[in-house]
């Protein structure tokens, strides 16, 4: 019985070629997009998983009282980690400090190479569960010890062995390779931890740590653990909440830290805070494409059930005749849903094939490195069943609906759709197109925010900026570097720098000025400059001067932005004295204010000062009169000079502004990717329904040939009930998609407005599409020739 019935179901897929084709085409595509969205969502939801105590494992971080509102932060004291372990060690099975993951440079013979890792306390590899493919886990004990990734170990040794090599580490370090492990999957956390360092490594090197005077007053390293078994989480959170507070003094206790455990399951999906609460994250955009990839499915769905009722006379006789010779709509029911499960398998082969072809770019779109897992039983498992739940889903109305035929009525001829027959298929015309216009309204407005960001004032000339890491041997030659820099013509000028011109890596608290609340806590970005950092980045002074090197009293001297003055309250900025850690600091100038951090948010009060000290980055001005390679190659010998054994890698400030977008860029590719899919299915079922029409009422368009009717009179008699429906979706679709655009802004500071011209650009753009896709048929069946349409066998 089931051979017959997918024997009678194949019959029926080659007889109707046209419309499964399109069924087969629309079902391959919404499947395809499916398969791909669930890879995503799998690879999103299972972050971090690799990591074998995945379930334990949390990061300690503070809440502080910052400019009058709560901001969350994984900076935390060094002193932290060790008082988590002396106060509450029994709810922990480690605690690890780490350093933050920054490029170091890597010499082994006349090979340099420049690799990003961290300095770790040696119990991680354990905590992280790092698969050691080469030496020893606990190689982080010898303080002049370094463990390799394998690819790293493989660039720097190729077929060597390479435990106890000995590798010189940043150019001061000489130390040696006690083991090698697995690099890590692209979806965890630590994936650019590709070198690691004994911690005590770093203390040696940084002498200052622990001579501070205040070392509770200062965030600068990162505190991860791993919770003991059967300890719950939240609880033990709650116990050491007040561990910063209680090491603080009277003057640091305004800050009012919080300290809390994030677990490595949120840290992904769940990384945003607002106000020191948890609003989400990347969780919001795994529901939206989660959502989206159902009801790009649910469209193909509804080709299927719109084509196999449009037919619904064609097959009336056959329904007449299996019921006259004893089949029982069951039978039928069964009949019907074996032609669309056939469909479906069918659609699934072909969806396989080409999720395949989209993979690459889809990777490429969403930063990924998925592949198809095609040795996964559970991954065959999910899509044939998949495949056999959509082919249940289209195939259940069209069962339902023609096995009910009365075969008495059909037989004698008798039988007739109806007026009202047509109308379940019109709502689902107007379903298709009300998702299809929602995705491509949202798609647009996601495309104005990023236009929105990226038309900001951004208050320095970023084009021709490069940063380059400062290392020991450059910072002690810097004034012979900017020279001979200078006088090479390929740079214009150059300044040493805490943060690049597009991050904040410091901030500052300790600030009092007159009128200020004793009780208020404050904290800048406080950025330490050389006195040409202003001309190399080109900042606008609004009022008073930029720091100059005949001006010995500028050492004592801040720049502050706009955004500063308004805050502190000062109306005539200028000469004010402003006192950070008891020391008067002079404002001798006020710049406009400079976009540095997220586009989408004010920006921040910030201070300027000039320090001595060695700083973070190199702050570059290329020449526009050389070419970039030209210039960079002359820049590369003179840094070379100074300091051989550090790689040289510039990095362009216009990069790393772009990189500020790359999270709305992503969403607004899928979303185009995905709304593009959407209106293909949409006018397939849109082609196969007009292709149908077209042929029902060949003889009475042929009548109307005869009769003088115009070929524009019978493309709007086959057009208009199509308009009249995507009409209907506009009208549906702007509503829906205000309603959710409007609440996606709400994450956004600054956000662009939600204008008119979006809902009737997607509207007209929804009705030509249609009238594209209408045309081609009704211009066909108008062109015909009366003669063959209105003959009789």
């Amino acid at each position: 019985m089931f051979t017959n019935y997918l024997k009678t179901a194949w019959r029926n897929l080659f007889k109707n070629r046209t419309s499964s084709i399109i069924n087969i085409s629309g079902l391959a595509v919404g499947m395809a997009v499916t398969i791909l969205i669930a890879l995503w969502i799998n690879d999103e939801v299972s972050f971090d998983s690799y990591h074998k105590n995945y379930d334990r494992i949390v990061q300690v971080m503070q809440h502080q009282l910052f400019n009058g509102k709560y901001e969350s932060q994984v900076a935390n004291p060094y002193v932290m980690a060790e008082e988590i372990r002396r106060t509450y060690g029994n709810g922990f099975k480690y605690v690890i400090q780490a350093s933050w993951n920054y490029n170091h440079g890597l010499a082994y013979g006349d090979k340099l190479f420049l690799k990003p890792g961290s300095y770790f306390e040696p119990q991680v590899v354990d905590m992280l569960g790092l698969k050691m493919l080469a030496g020893s886990k606990d190689g982080l004990q010898e303080m002049n010890s370094i463990l390799l990734s394998q690819s790293v170990a493989t660039a720097i040794f190729g077929k060597e062995n390479p435990i106890g090599k000995v590798i010189r580490a940043d150019n001061k370090t000489n130390v040696k390779v006690t083991g090698v492990y697995e690099d890590l999957p692209n979806n965890t956390t630590f994936r650019e931890l590709t070198i690691i360092f004994p911690w005590q490594l770093y203390l040696s090197q940084n002498q200052w740590i622990k001579q501070m005077d205040s070392p509770w007053g200062s965030n600068f390293t990162q505190t991860y653990a791993q919770v003991a078994d059967n300890v719950d989480i939240e609880k033990l959170s709650a116990r050491i909440r007040n561990v910063k507070l209680n090491k603080l003094g009277n003057e640091e206790k305004r800050y009012k830290p919080i300290v809390f455990l994030h677990p490595m399951r949120k840290w992904h999906l769940y990384a945003d805070f607002k106000g020191g609460i948890n609003t989400g994250g990347r969780i919001e955009t795994v529901w939206l494409f989660g959502i989206i990839g159902i009801f790009v499915l649910l469209l193909a769905c509804i080709n299927f059930m719109n084509l196999s009722t449009a037919r619904s006379e064609k097959r009336a006789k056959e329904v007449g005749v299996r019921k006259t010779i004893g089949s029982n709509r069951k039978q039928l029911i069964v009949q019907f849903f074996s032609e669309s499960v056939l469909t479906a398998v069918i659609a699934f082969v072909f969806s396989i094939l080409l999720a395949s072809l989209i993979m690459p770019f889809f990777n490429s779109v969403a930063d990924k490195k998925m592949a198809i897992p095609w040795s996964s039983p559970l991954f065959w498992l999910i899509g044939i069943g998949l495949s056999m739940l959509t082919g249940l889903l289209a195939g259940l109305y069209p069962a339902l609906f023609l096995s009910s035929f009365q075969p008495v009525k059909v037989l004698k001829g008798t039988y007739r759709v109806g007026r009202y027959a047509s109308l379940p298929r019109k709502v689902l015309v107007v379903t298709q197109f009300t998702i299809s216009i929602v995705l491509i309204i949202g798609t647009i407005i996601v495309y104005k925010q990023i236009n929105l960001g990226m038309q900001r004032p951004i208050g320095y000339v970023r084009d021709g900026l490069i940063t380059h890491d400062v290392s020991d041997e450059i910072h002690k030659h810097f004034e012979a570097l900017r020279i001979d820099l200078k006088n090479s013509g390929a740079v214009i000028e150059i300044a040493e720098s805490g943060s690049p011109t597009t991050g904040v890596w410091n901030t500052n608290g300790g600030f009092d000025w007159e009128g200020k609340d004793p009780n208020f806590a404050v904290d800048f970005p406080n950025n330490a400059t050389t006195y040409e950092y202003g001309k190399t980045i080109g900042w606008k002074v609004k009022q008073g001067r930029d720091f100059s090197r005949q001006f010995a009293s500028d050492s004592l001297a801040f720049i502050l932005n706009e955004s500063a003055v308004a805050f502190i309250g000062l109306k005539d900025p200028i000469g004010k004295i402003i006192r950070w850690d008891n020391k008067p600091y002079r404002v001798i100038g006020v710049v406009e204010d400079m976009l540095v951090q997220s586009p989408y948010k004010p920006v921040r009060a910030s201070f300027w000062h000039i320090s001595t000290d060695q700083q973070n980055v190199f702050i570059m001005k290329m020449n526009p009169n050389w070419s970039v390679g030209k210039a960079l190659a002359k820049i590369e010998s003179i840094f070379k000079r100074y300091d051989p054994a550090t790689p040289f890698k510039a990095t362009f400030a216009d990069e790393q502004f772009a990189e500020k977008f790359d999270n709305e860029k992503r969403i607004g590719k899928l979303a185009t990717f995905f709304a593009l899919l959407a209106v293909f299915i949409s006018c397939l079922g849109l082609f196969g329904l007009t292709s149908f029409m077209a042929e029902q009422r060949v003889k009475e368009i042929g009548i109307r040939n005869v009769l003088g009717a115009s070929m524009l009179s019978i493309w709007q008699l086959l057009s208009k009930d199509f308009i009249l429906l995507v009409g209907l979706s506009c009208l549906i679709a702007i509503p829906i998609a205000f309603y959710y655009m409007h609440t996606w802004l709400q994450k956004y500071d600054f956000r662009t407005d939600i204008s008119w011209w979006v809902f009737a650009v997607s509207a007209a753009g929804a009705l030509v599409i249609t009238l594209i896709t209408v045309s081609f048929q009704a211009i066909k069946a108008a062109l015909a020739n009366p003669v063959k349409s209105l003959r009789t066998e």
